[in-house]
């Protein structure tokens, strides 16, 4: 029975870490983004990409790597279309980032919003910081990238955010 049951668990937990197409989070690990262009919405952007595997970019600002979460049931696919390219802080503008990716596979055009959370470890005290992303057009069967910033005020630059989320997520047709 117990066998059974570790089974069980092992494969639920399978289905959630694999069963997404998108992404509802990255963390902090300092792997390198893939520098791809991106155009704002809901904040400013910040056009730099990274240029090491060491978490820094062109402009001494801590970067992350995306990861893959599962984005939710077939009830909403606005969460599977969006993944979380990179999280970071960027110096010059004292401004938490997140770089999204926002995929469109259907034949319609759609609009898509989003609220994006950065987080700290779990513990830490860290408060959470919120983002959002605002009316991004996507064309049907098409990709955008953009970035979604937050105002900092904390002291340690940016290093007590650990990692990003997407929260909430929703596209209506355009």
């Amino acid at each position: 029975m117990r066998h059974v049951r570790a089974v069980a668990v092992f494969g639920v937990v399978l289905i959630a870490l694999t069963g997404a197409r998108g992404s509802g989070g990255g963390s902090c690990d300092g792997s390198s983004s893939s520098g791809s262009s991106s155009s704002s919405s809901g904040g400013s952007s910040t056009g730099g990409s990274d240029t090491d595997n060491n978490g820094s970019d062109n402009n001494g600002s801590s970067s992350s790597g995306g990861g893959s979460v599962p984005g939710g049931s077939g009830s909403n696919s606005a969460m599977r279309d969006i993944r979380i390219d990179t999280c970071k802080y960027d110096a010059a503008a004292q401004k938490l980032v997140a770089r999204l990716t926002v995929t469109n596979d259907g034949s319609l055009d759609h609009t898509y919003d989003a609220a994006v959370q950065f987080k700290g470890a779990a513990g830490s005290g860290t408060p959470e910081v919120m983002a959002f992303l605002d009316d991004l057009a996507v064309p049907a069967n098409g990709t955008k990238t953009t970035d979604v910033t937050a105002p900092y005020s904390g002291t340690q630059n940016g290093s007590e955010y650990t990692q990003c989320v997407v929260t909430k997520a929703k596209s209506t047709m355009s």
